[in-house]
């Protein structure tokens, strides 16, 4: 067994604390996603832009939960 892919697939239910931490992160990404909407024009690279924005909160989000 390979605690790495035990710990990556498992259900991690919020500690205390937590849910706060998620908030803050998601509320300062959307900061940066309504300025990259105001100032970048639609285009492809905008829509990268915005997917990997949204790809950093599920990873910043995973760390989270997976290292506390």
């Amino acid at each position: 067994m390979n605690p790495q892919i035990e710990n990556n697939f498992r259900y991690h239910t919020p500690k205390e604390g937590q849910p706060e931490k998620y908030t803050a992160i998601r509320e300062k990404a959307k900061e940066l996603a309504y300025l990259i909407d105001e100032v970048c024009p639609n285009s492809r690279e905008k829509s990268v832009a915005i997917t990997n924005l949204e790809t950093s909160v599920m990873w910043a989000n995973a760390a989270i939960a997976r290292n506390n």
